[in-house]
């Protein structure tokens, strides 16, 4: 009885698209906030708590709609289709969360609009359009279009290794089964993420809150209010200058995107800098990590920042002056030196020869995990605290009945008890999808049961990773944290004596799982902070989430089987290495797989003693601040999660945009803080948006084969090569 008690409420709102009665506690809220709307009108928005609720907001009798559902699937699909094309060319992919809620609202704003309520057309897809249904269409968007991120490396990897079918068509099953054992099994333990991340650290979640931000001001515009008007129009005129400026770069990257100072200096004869361009050190003019450094702030963007520079400015440099790390020729014609190669044909090469980008992934994975695990120890008491405030119990019984003890004053999550993902919800899809895991992978993979829980138990550990990184830099180093995940299976798959293909098969199998659930928890986390901001129901966005990545599974296998029969080479790369997709990704995992298993710890030695160097490190500064720094300080001490991002990502213009960002804040809030209060969550969500939709029209130039590549100039561009 109290399962159907339960699922009632929202099978009925799904079905029908009718609301359950909100809670007292909701009402109480909803009145108290009301009165304080006017003299919070005029103080800048608090983006680590749910927003205000304003004089003219609509009261919305239905947030989970078939309509909502089906179109954020379909955007997703959409943006699934261009980040797979976008991750084989440059192993970089956009997330669908601005895509789905920017286009969920013009699609159906004015259906909504035009149909009856009348009628099963009109009850599926009329009446009135709010931004708690649009914070559920850019749920089930971001869900769907989730999870591609193993079809750009992990998977693909396995194929070139020769360690699944020749053709992908004949494994649709496997590939389904192991989509869908990552995928959801990160979906269902993303519900304790939220508590930790978005209510107890608040974390900024630059895109989600963005997000947030843009579904607001989209459904303010016809409201009359003037600041409203105002905070639209700027969103409104950001978000297009950036979309036809960022479509524009593609056509001519090297005047209009980058611009490789070195480069044009070595040019003009001064030879010598042109290591300048060698280590990356070139400016990227990207709106978007522009405005992600205006929401991360100060400290988060200048840790990424100061990481680049010790990492690329100091430590890359002195290793290969050194002899401890070395670069491959990029051109026959000029000086120009590639330090971030992955992929040797001799593992042995991986400690003896191997590039300044290799020799810093271990140090900067190793930073970021201590950094994570023992922030997360510190908080561990006042989380505990907080999780039984939250009513979260391990005891099967009360998962199914309330808590009599249950104080609301005492409680930190903002969201109404009423409205949340009861516990049992995502503890029983846990189970149900850790069974799943197991036997798919015990089945189809030769795992064994302690290997499979294990993959498992990683995915869970580099969520928090994920999740720590992107809701503070808004960068998602999943895919290079989870290469510690292939080092741990390979030192299993030696000692346990395996051959070289099976030890590869495990190796990719546990990567993938690890990899593709952390990736999912932390969208998903994502998400969820999208709708605390916006007052949506957590269970509503869960249900559709679980949708979203229901169609991704199927998705996301259709496509990689359609991208790699108009392109072989995808997964059987051709002797002379040519191919219309880099896939540097694929490369890279399977550059680590083989490396891994080879009778010798792939390394260096160097770079293991700096990782446990700069790990105790950060450790100490973490334990320092909590214990003996005032708080007023704290944002003095690094964020050590930050500068071992730039250890992972080479790409130093996305540290340098993100300071410039965090620099142009503070100066604005000190110079006119009433404009500043006004305008710069709306700009920067423009700005946000703006290249994120920008850079999905691009891939669909691409595909349309009227892109920058064919069309374009190389002007610019290092060695007179395309560069976009």
């Amino acid at each position: 009885m109290a399962t159907t008690t339960e699922l009632q409420p929202e099978l009925t709102e799904f079905a029908r698209g009718e609301s359950s009665h909100g809670s007292v506690d909701e009402k109480h809220q909803h009145d108290a906030e009301k009165q304080n709307v006017a003299d919070d009108a005029h103080k800048p928005v608090d983006i680590t708590r749910p927003f205000p609720i304003e004089d003219d907001e609509m009261e919305e009798t239905h947030q989970l709609t078939v309509r909502a559902v089906f179109v954020g699937c379909v955007l997703g699909a959409i943006v699934g289709a261009s980040n797979i094309y976008l991750g084989l060319k440059t192993g970089f992919t956009f997330g669908p969360q601005l895509f789905g809620a920017i286009f969920g609202y013009a699609i159906l704003k004015p259906i909504s609009k035009a149909l009856p309520e009348s009628g099963l057309l009109g009850r599926m897809f009329g009446g009135p359009f709010g931004p708690k249904e649009n914070c559920t269409v850019q749920s089930a968007a971001t869900a769907a279009g989730g999870i591609g991120i193993l079809f750009v490396s992990a998977i693909p990897a396995m194929y070139s290794l020769n360690l699944l079918s020749d053709l992908p068509q004949d494994d649709i099953g496997k590939l389904i089964a192991l989509t869908f054992s990552a995928g959801f099994f990160g979906v269902f333990f993303v519900i304790p993420l939220r508590k930790y991340y978005i209510v107890k650290q608040k974390l900024t979640f630059p895109t989600p809150a963005a997000t947030a931000i843009t579904i607001r001001a989209l459904h303010n515009s016809v409201s009359g209010a003037v600041n409203a008007r105002k905070k639209s129009l700027m969103l409104l005129y950001s978000f297009a200058v950036v979309f036809v400026y960022k479509v524009m770069t593609g056509y001519a990257p090297g005047v209009l995107f980058d611009w490789h100072i070195g480069w044009t200096l070595y040019r003009l004869g001064f030879t010598s800098i042109i290591s300048l361009e060698n280590y990356g050190w070139f400016i990227e003019f990207t709106p978007a990590f522009f405005g992600a450094g205006m929401l991360s702030g100060i400290n988060a963007s200048w840790s990424f920042f100061g990481g680049s520079i010790l990492a690329w400015g100091i430590i890359a440099p002195s290793l290969v002056k050194n002899g401890l790390a070395f670069g491959r020729a990029a051109s026959d014609e000029f000086p120009l030196v590639s330090y971030n190669a992955l992929s040797f044909s001799d593992p042995s090469l991986y400690t003896t020869h191997p590039s300044p980008r290799y020799w810093l992934i271990w140090p900067g994975v190793l930073m970021m995990l201590v950094y994570s695990f023992v922030d997360l120890g510190m908080n561990s008491g006042p989380m505990i605290t907080a999780m039984r405030q939250a009513n979260v119990s391990w005891n099967p019984i009360s998962w199914f009945r309330e808590d009599p003890e249950y104080d609301a004053d005492q409680d930190e999550d903002l969201s109404p008890k009423a409205d949340r993902v009861p516990t049992w919800w995502w503890v029983s899809g846990l189970i149900g999808s850790i069974i799943m895991c197991l036997a798919i992978q015990a089945k189809l993979f030769s795992m064994n049961v302690g290997e499979a829980i294990l993959s498992l138990l990683l995915g869970f550990l580099f969520s928090f990773i994920g999740v720590q990184s992107s809701g503070t830099t808004d960068v998602n180093p999943v895919s290079t944290v989870a290469k510690a995940t292939q080092l741990i299976f390979g030192g299993i798959a030696k000692g346990a004596g395996y051959s070289i293909v099976a030890g590869e098969t495990i190796n990719l199998t546990a990567g993938t799982i690890a990899a593709g659930s952390a990736a999912q928890a932390t969208d998903m986390t994502g998400d969820l902070k999208t709708g605390y901001l916006l007052r949506a129901k957590p269970r509503n966005q869960f249900i559709a989430q679980l949708c979203g990545a229901f169609v991704a599974c199927f998705l996301n296998v259709g496509l990689f089987i359609l991208f790699t029969s108009s392109a072989p080479c995808i997964i059987h790369l051709p002797e002379d290495g040519k191919c219309t997709y880099g896939a540097p990704s694929v490369a890279a995992w399977s550059a680590v797989a083989s490396a891994v298993v080879a009778p010798n710890l792939p390394i260096p030695s160097s770079s293991g003693y700096t990782a446990i160097g700069l790990a105790i490190f950060a450790a100490v500064s973490v334990v320092v601040k909590y214990l003996w720094l005032p708080k007023k300080y704290w944002g003095y001490v690094p964020n050590w999660n930050a500068v071992g991002l730039a250890f992972v990502v080479p790409q130093v213009y996305y540290s340098i945009a993100m300071a410039a960002g965090s620099i142009f804040n503070y100066v604005w809030a000190l110079r006119n803080p009433a404009s500043y209060e006004m305008y710069m969550f709306a700009l920067s969500a423009g700005l946000l948006a703006g290249e994120g939709l920008g850079g999905v029209f691009q891939a669909l130039l691409a595909i349309a084969k009227v892109d920058g590549s064919l069309f374009g100039t190389a002007i610019g561009c290092p060695g007179l090569e395309f560069c976009g």
